[in-house]
C-alpha cells in the first residue's frame, strides 16, 4: 500500500493511480429540442435511474414541456446536481429525458462505469464533494460539472475495476435484498400493531360476546353492553392560561408524544414569553389542532404548558383517556378528523373543539377501558421491541454496505 495523498481516500495499493474523474467521464449535454423522447427518467437513491411513473413517491408532477429536458442514454451516468452529495447518482438502462438540473455523463473505454458509480456512493467522497457545492440552503446545495469532474479518485486498471464492480454488484444486491425483506417485515408488524389496536378499541378483548350495531359507520358492530356517546359527553376542554409563563414548556413529538421541550431531539424555536400559553395537567389529552388528521395528539405524562394553538382536553369522569388516544389514532377515526377539519388548504386545516365533540364513539365501561388500554400497551410494547431490533438491523446493513463499497473502491480490500 502507498499513501494516495488524498485525505478521503487514504492508502491505496502500490499499482493503483490517483486520477481526475474528468479522465474517465465526459458530459453528455444534449437538450431534448427538437423533441426526441417524452419518456421521463428520474433518480431514486435506492434503485438508481428509473422511469418517472415507477417512482415510489410521485411528489411534484413532471413538466409538460419536454424541450428543456436533457437526453439520457443507456449505459450513461445520471447525476442530480443538487443531491449528488447524498449519492443521488445512477446508471441509466434507458433512453429518455431527465430534469434540466441533472447531469449526464458517458465513460471512456478504459473505465467501468459501475466502478465510477460506486465511487459516488462513498460517504467520504460525498463529503469531499460537499466542499465544492454552492447554495443558499443545506438541502439545496449544488455542485457544478467542472467541480465534479475535477475531483480525484482511486484508479486501478480496467480489469480490476470490473472485478471490484462485479463483486460489489453481487454483495450489494444481497444486502439490498436483506434490507428489503426486513423493511417488508417492519410494515407487516406495523399493520399487525394497528389491527390489534383497532380491534381492541372497537370490539373489545373479552372474546365472543353478544354484539349490536353501533349506528356509527366507521365502527360497525360493538359489544352489546357498550354505549354510544358523543365525545362532548366524555371530554371537557381545559382553557386555563399561564399567568407568568413559568410552567414547564411542553412540545409534541410524533415519536414520543407530548414531552418537555428540553427533551426534544431537535429543540424548536422558543417563544420569547409563555405568558398566555395553555396549561396542561398530567393525564390531559393534548391536540395539535393543525395536525389532528395526522395523529399528532397525545396523553400528557407531565404538568406544563403548550402553545395557545393547541387544544387541551380532560376527562369528565368515568373514562380512561389513554383508551381514547388509542381509539382516536385508528385510521377510521383519523379519517373522521380529516372530514371534519376545516381551513383554507392542506397544512392549514384545524379540527375545532365543536367538531371533535360532535363525533360519536363506542364507550365500554371504565373497567373494560382500563383492561383494553393495558392490553394494548403490553402488545404494542412487544411489537415495538421487535420493530426496534429490525430497524437496528437495517441500520447495521446499510452501514456494512457503505463500508464494503469504500474498502473495495479504495483497494483496502482485494477481490480474490
Amino acid at each position: 500500500m502507498k499513501d494516495s495523498g488524498i485525505e478521503w481516500i487514504g492508502k491505496i495499493p502500490q499499482d493503483w493511480d490517483i486520477e481526475r474523474i474528468q479522465w474517465h467521464l465526459e458530459e453528455v449535454n444534449e437538450i431534448n429540442n427538437p423533441i426526441q423522447t417524452t419518456y421521463i427518467l428520474s433518480l431514486n437513491n435506492k434503485v438508481g435511474v428509473i422511469p418517472y411513473d415507477d417512482r415510489d413517491n410521485m411528489g411534484n408532477k413532471a413538466k409538460d414541456d419536454y424541450s428543456q429536458y436533457k437526453l439520457a442514454y443507456p449505459d450513461t451516468l445520471v447525476m442530480n446536481s443538487m443531491n449528488v452529495i447524498i449519492g443521488s447518482v445512477g446508471i441509466s438502462k434507458y433512453f429518455g429525458c431527465v430534469s434540466p438540473v441533472y447531469y449526464v455523463f458517458k465513460h471512456n473505454e478504459n473505465t467501468d462505469l459501475r466502478y465510477i458509480n460506486y465511487i459516488f456512493q462513498c460517504e467520504k467522497f460525498q463529503k469531499e464533494l460537499r466542499k465544492y457545492a454552492n447554495g443558499i440552503l443545506e438541502i439545496r446545495l449544488r455542485i457544478s460539472v467542472h467541480d465534479t469532474l475535477r475531483r480525484c479518485m482511486p484508479c486501478p486498471n480496467l480489469s480490476e475495476q470490473k472485478r471490484i464492480a462485479d463483486y460489489l454488484d453481487e454483495k450489494c444486491t444481497e444486502i439490498d435484498n436483506a434490507i428489503s425483506k426486513t423493511t417488508a417485515s417492519i410494515e407487516e408488524y406495523k399493520k399487525l400493531k394497528q389491527s390489534i389496536i383497532t380491534k381492541a378499541v372497537t370490539k373489545g378483548i373479552r372474546g365472543n360476546r353478544p354484539m349490536k350495531d353501533s349506528g356509527i359507520e366507521w365502527i360497525g358492530e360493538i359489544p352489546a353492553d357498550w354505549e354510544v356517546k358523543k365525545i362532548k359527553w366524555i371530554l371537557s376542554e381545559r382553557k386555563k392560561r399561564s399567568v407568568d409563563g413559568k410552567e414547564e414548556p411542553l412540545s409534541m413529538s410524533q415519536k414520543y408524544g407530548l414531552i418537555p421541550t428540553k427533551n426534544m431531539d431537535s429543540i424548536p424555536n422558543m417563544a420569547s414569553s409563555f405568558v398566555g400559553a395553555k396549561i396542561v395537567q398530567r393525564g390531559d389529552l393534548v391536540f395539535n389542532k393543525l395536525k389532528a388528521y395526522l395523529g399528532v395528539f397525545s396523553v400528557s405524562d407531565y404538568n406544563g404548558l403548550v402553545s395557545p394553538d393547541y387544544a387541551v382536553y380532560h376527562s369528565k369522569g368515568n373514562v380512561n383517556v389513554l383508551f381514547l388516544e388509542y381509539l382516536f389514532k385508528t385510521p377510521q377515526c383519523i379519517n373522521e378528523f380529516n372530514k371534519l377539519s376545516s381551513g383554507v388548504g392542506a397544512g392549514l386545516t384545524r379540527l375545532y373543539t365543536s367538531d371533535l365533540f360532535s363525533i360519536k364513539i363506542a364507550e365500554p365501561s371504565k373497567v373494560e377501558q382500563d383492561e383494553i388500554a393495558d392490553y394494548i400497551k403490553t402488545k404494542c410494547t412487544e411489537i415495538d421491541i421487535m420493530l426496534n431490533k429490525k430497524n437496528e438491523l437495517i441500520t447495521e446493513l446499510e452501514a456494512y454496505k457503505k463500508s464494503l463499497i469504500y474498502e473495495y473502491v479504495t483497494g483496502k480490500k482485494e477481490v480474490v
